[in-house]
């Protein structure tokens, strides 16, 4: 320790310290007062709230300064050469504000404090330097108020004190939304967030910012359709008030609504987002000087944004937030955690929730997203309170508001029917009923047909064909859909033969051509069934027993074909003309099998539906759905064959057998394709092509039925009856409804549906309701032991016309409801449809009827 004499000294601290304000002779007192100490690394010269033992000067080296704080962690300063340290202190007798600790090893200056306490006394300017310094010091302090004091003023009505709440879930969304919520947080990079309303988009931009180095400063949030055309209130103006991003500092702006921002006002932002750079808005319209912008940009949109979306590369960050109804498996975390909320908040104990009301919260895609299921969990534990007294656990019934529009008027038969569920999901259906019956009476009625006698009223097979099957099978769609094709023996045959080539040559049976079979094989069933009706016309199949017989062994033939070649049930999915007759008839039934798609996606990770495999909890071993339909995924019965394998292998409960309108598919989640049409109109043109006979002369035609080739023309050209007369009220329709466009006529044609169905029923009729009731004389001839004085059960030839006469004005009538129902247009604008329909029907009155 050493006492300064250098002259030098006057001069260092004139130009190197805040004594320069000083006189020479003041200054130059002080430098004769100093004493140079060395100091070390590491070492604490002042304790905070301590009285000073001398002024320090730093000469060299380094020095740092911190204060603790009670509420936050210590705000730390380096001080570099020419530090004056407890200047204030001492002429003011307090203690040491700040604790100073060494950083390096350096050299300091003192003015041992009686020393410095006798110049101030010496010299009074000293005193009164100190003073000034104090009072700029508090100018400088109390406009840095004013200003803080405005930025509060103007910040607070837009100021997100902090995030609602975090990532609820563990879905891989939910993960994925954390993750990034994380990477965008670690820099300051302009962040895009887009996604449906209530999915948490802003809660989403304060995490960011809460979860980033700079949590401390403030966030806002800004609603882009109510911000000023100018911008004035974002960038402020030249010489006014200032706006909001100059007050924000190195805060976080959210810009709300982001898809409403004016082009003008994006152009900015893109600048800003580009440069870091804004303008103020001038009021004489001359540009003003850009101003520098520390904040960062969060962006929030509930659809695409044009101009931001095509700037990706000034975006740091894009992130979607998927809506709740992809999220079904965190569900259940959601409503735990507004449950808690809610309980926390009454002072009651958490209620849980059964699976039933999960399974149907599930199963609902809340188009309001969070705020519609937090509504529902605190409106539930409330009701849930008053009926019971005690909210401790949330049962289905009280949740009675989540039913879609789409799922609403349906019943679930499995859960009002449990022994209905009990059969479906044992082995008797559909396997024992199969094997165990169909599998042999197939075999019977086949050879019966092959070998027996060959006349309708003579063969029960025949007999049972044409008035049994047709007429129950057609008065079954609109009540059970595809359900034959559970226990069709076509299919039967081939599963067995399928079975029986694997075992004996084992091999990978070929993956089907989906693409191939979905474009083309709606055509190939139609060109089957076109030669079925030609066939079945031209060599009267109906009481030809052995080319019936024929006929069934062809289909047979087809599925065990494609059973070899193709695993599970190609043909009767893609190819089988009595399956695409079902198909299009179930459209029709109110009856549908569904899975609860929200406990799909929430709980299934198997698809043991859909793929097979072995028991898990409550669900069964299966080799999965035979023709590749996920009941999830399931919009109409086309696809469908209620096998009900599905239902046995689902663990969760998740498929539905549904009760529903009749039809109802056909307007809300129909998809219309050309093959389909095309078997409807056939399938229109064969209740015609069934009385050629009697529909020839009354078109005045006198045609030589008994010429094949004549009469396999006038066949093809009946077929295409209700074809010509339907194109022709379409075009009709396109004619006279220029200004409202009309709905395609592949669309438009399925509102002929119900007339198709009901034409076929009212022409079998006759068949079922005068010759099924013969089938006792008909079994006992089929025999040899002829008709005898056995019973018959035969109607009124009056009592079927009425019976066919009310099907088809039924047919008639519903055909008109549903294609008001398809076309959603005005009555006038389908007329030509209707008085279509209206002919067709009295065509078939003339035909079947006949009155």
């Amino acid at each position: 320790m050493s006492t300064a004499s250098d002259p030098s000294q006057v001069s260092w601290l004139q130009q190197m310290t805040a004594l320069n304000v000083l006189s020479d002779e003041v200054v130059a007192a002080l430098a004769a007062a100093v004493v140079v100490e060395p100091f070390q690394e590491n070492r604490r010269l002042v304790l905070e709230d301590t009285p000073p033992q001398a002024l320090y000067i730093l000469r060299q080296g380094r020095l740092e300064t911190y204060h603790t704080s009670p509420s936050g962690p210590a705000e730390a300063a380096s001080l570099l050469p020419g530090a004056v340290i407890h200047l204030q202190e001492l002429l003011l007798d307090r203690p040491a504000q700040q604790t100073v600790i060494t950083l390096s090893d350096g050299e300091l200056w003192t003015i041992p404090k009686a020393e410095f306490e006798a110049l101030s006394r010496q010299y009074p300017q000293i005193a009164r330097v100190v003073s000034q310094q104090l009072a700029d010091e508090l100018a400088t302090v109390a406009s840095q108020l004013a200003l803080e004091q405005e930025r509060s003023n103007t910040l607070r009505p837009y100021l997100v004190p902090k995030a609602t709440r975090g990532i609820v879930g563990s879905s891989r969304y939910a993960v994925r939304l954390r993750q990034q919520i994380r990477e965008a947080a670690n820099d300051r990079r302009p962040v895009l967030i887009f996604g449906e309303a209530g999915t948490g988009k802003v809660n989403a931009a304060a995490l960011i910012h809460f979860m980033s180095p700079n949590r401390r400063e403030p966030l806002i949030r800004l609603n882009c359709g109510a911000l000023q055309t100018s911008g004035a209130d974002l960038f402020g103006r030249t010489g006014g008030k200032l706006g909001l991003l100059a007050l924000l500092g190195q805060g976080t702006l959210v810009l709300d609504h982001a898809q409403d921002l004016r082009p003008e006002l994006l152009t900015k932002l893109q600048v800003l987002m580009r440069d870091g750079t804004y303008s103020p808005v001038s009021r004489d319209g001359e540009p003003s000087a850009a101003q520098t912008s520390e904040a960062r940009i969060i962006f929030t949109a509930e659809q695409v944004v044009p101009g931001l979306s095509d700037e990706r590369k000034l975006l740091g960050h894009t992130i979607k937030v998927p809506p709740l109804r992809v999220r079904k498996e965190d569900i259940e975390a959601q409503v735990n955690y507004y449950a808690s909320l809610f309980s926390r908040a009454e002072s009651i104990a958490r209620p849980s929730i059964s699976p039933e009301a999960l399974r149907r919260l599930q199963s609902y895609d809340f188009p309001g997203n969070l705020p519609e299921l937090q509504s529902l969990v605190e409106r539930a534990i409330v009701q849930s309170r008053r009926e019971t007294g005690d909210a401790t656990e949330l049962t289905e019934e009280v949740f009675w508001g989540t039913r879609e529009k789409k799922r609403s008027f349906r019943l679930n038969l499995l859960n009002a029917y449990p022994a209905l569920r009990n059969f479906l999901r044992s082995p008797w259906w559909p396997d024992r009923i199969n094997y165990g019956f169909t599998f042999g009476f197939f075999a019977v009625v086949v050879a019966l047909l092959l070998f027996g006698p060959q006349t309708r009223d003579q063969n029960l097979a025949l007999n049972f064909f044409w008035a049994w099957w047709w007429p129950l099978i057609l008065v079954a769609f609109p009540f059970v859909g595809r359900l034959w094709c559970s226990v069709c023996p076509f299919m039967i045959y081939g599963e067995v033969a399928q079975k029986l080539s694997l075992a004996i040559y084992p091999r990978q049976l070929k993956t089907w051509p989906r693409e191939s079979a979905e474009r083309w094989g709606g055509w190939f069933l139609f060109g089957l069934f076109t030669l079925i009706f030609l066939w079945e016309e031209l060599w009267h199949l109906e009481n030809v027993a052995y080319l019936s017989g024929c006929l069934l062994l062809l289909i047979t033939a087809g599925a065990v074909i494609f059973s070899l070649l193709f695993e599970r049930r190609f043909w009767c999915r893609y190819l089988c003309p009595i399956g695409g007759m079902n198909g299009l008839f179930a459209k029709l039934s109110m009856v549908e099998l569904r899975a609860q798609q929200g406990v799909c996606s929430a709980e299934c990770t198997t698809y043991q539906c859909y793929k097979g495999g072995p028991q898990k909890g409550e669900g069964l071993e299966t080799f999965g759905c035979p023709v590749y339909s996920h009941p999830a995924q399931l919009s109409e019965n086309r696809d469908c064959v209620l096998c009900m394998t599905c239902l046995k292998a689902c663990p969760h409960r998740s498929v539905e057998l549904n009760l529903r309108p009749p039809g109802i598919e056909l307007w809300t989640s129909h998809t219309p394709t050309t093959y389909e049409v095309a078997l409807l109109l056939l399938l229109f043109g064969g209740t015609f092509l069934h009385r050629l006979p009697e529909l020839l002369p009354r078109l005045g035609l006198s045609w030589d039925l008994e010429n094949f080739w004549v009469h396999a023309g006038a066949s093809m050209l009946i077929l295409l009856i209700p074809t010509a007369v339907t194109l022709l009220a379409y075009g009709l329709i396109r004619l006279f409804s220029r200004k409202l466009k009309p709905r395609s006529f592949i669309e438009l044609a399925y509102g002929y549906l119900p007339l198709v169905l009901g034409g076929s029923l009212a022409h079998y009729l006759r068949l079922g309701l005068t010759e099924a009731g013969r089938l006792l004389p008909v079994g006992a001839a089929t025999f040899g032991y002829g008709m005898g004085t056995l019973p018959v059960f035969v109607a009124h030839p009056a009592v079927v016309e009425f019976l066919q006469a009310v099907t088809l004005l039924a047919s008639l009538l519903l055909t008109v409801v549903l294609t008001q129902k398809i076309a959603r247009q005005p009555f006038r604008l389908l007329l030509p449809q209707h008085f279509a329909a209206l002919a067709l029907t009295w065509g078939l009155w003339q035909l079947i009827v006949g009155v």
